[in-house]
């Protein structure tokens, strides 16, 4: 079962005129329950943000003003799939002591790229079987 809830930050007017690069004064904000039982004290905007800022320090392609931008959709959603990989079964954290994916208990070994690049071709190969193409080495 998921636990999914959302702040709603609500915000006033927008500036007229030289503050059109400020964002409008913020009102209030409201705590809704979307699915589930979420803890009401952990729904925050701020683990989305540390996500995105991770996010874009962790990949180019989502800084502006660089050349490291994927022409093709495909190849944008493997390389997000490629770094979220990462992040989670390889790299070790200072704070957790071990890998978010150790820590959720979702695998029970730390994972090194090889592991990934061996999990890639696995179903590189499965896709050339269903598709009745063999590669011989």
């Amino acid at each position: 079962m998921v636990d999914y809830a959302m702040l709603v930050k609500i915000y006033g007017e927008e500036q007229k005129g030289d503050k059109r690069y400020s964002p409008a004064s913020f009102v209030s904000s409201e705590k809704r329950v979307m699915v589930g039982n979420p803890n009401i004290d952990h729904i925050s905007t701020s683990y989305v943000e540390r996500n995105n800022l991770t996010m874009r320090m962790g990949m180019r392609r989502f800084t502006r003003l660089t050349n490291g931008f994927s022409k093709k959709i495909e190849n944008l959603a493997h390389a997000v799939a490629l770094h979220f990989m990462h992040y989670n079964f390889v790299r070790i954290h200072k704070t957790l002591k071990t890998t978010p994916a150790m820590a959720a208990g979702v695998s029970n070994t730390l994972w090194s790229m090889n592991d990934v690049v061996a999990l890639i071709d696995a179903k590189e190969t499965l896709k050339d079987r269903s598709r009745g193409k063999y590669k011989t080495k």
